[in-house]
């Protein structure tokens, strides 16, 4: 599977497009729409750049996500769009969701949608100076990407 254009709009609405690098909350150096492999501070890019940078990154990451899970486990566009923006957005991409969202990924497994939809709500917490720290961004992306997982 891939990630379709609706994906790509919710992880844009969420990052939003940032031309010169900065540091998110965490503390990663990010520019574009959340690319952070290789950023780092006085980076400028153009539009242009950000959104090769958002395909290539989303590309990779649906990559990862098709290749890790399970033959048996069948998904809605919708949920294969939220798991991407999921991964797209946690420390470790793709490969990481089962260490970093193991109830989400037990739930997935187990074809319990509702289940699963429920545990993108518990992943909004980012490290912040060491310390882990709700953030509303984060409440608010995992609330439309469980949505979005459900719609489908």
């Amino acid at each position: 599977m891939t990630f379709s254009e609706a994906c790509e709009a919710l992880v844009k609405q969420f990052e939003s497009l940032q031309l010169t690098a900065y540091q998110c909350p965490a503390g990663i150096w990010t520019i574009g729409w959340g690319h952070t492999a290789g950023v780092q501070q006085g980076d400028q890019i153009t539009a242009q750049q950000a959104q090769a940078l958002i395909s290539q990154d989303l590309t990779s990451t649906a990559n990862d996500l098709s290749a890790i899970l399970p033959a048996t486990v069948s998904l809605t566009q919708g949920q294969f769009d939220a798991l991407t923006s999921l991964a797209f957005n946690i420390g470790g991409g793709a490969r990481a969701l089962p260490h970093k969202a193991p109830k989400l990924w037990a739930d997935l497994l187990a074809g319990s949608t509702q289940a699963a939809a429920a545990q993108f709500l518990d992943i909004d917490h980012a490290l912040v100076n060491g310390t882990p720290v709700e953030l509303p961004g984060l409440k608010a992306r995992r609330q439309a990407e469980a949505t979005m997982f459900l719609a489908s």
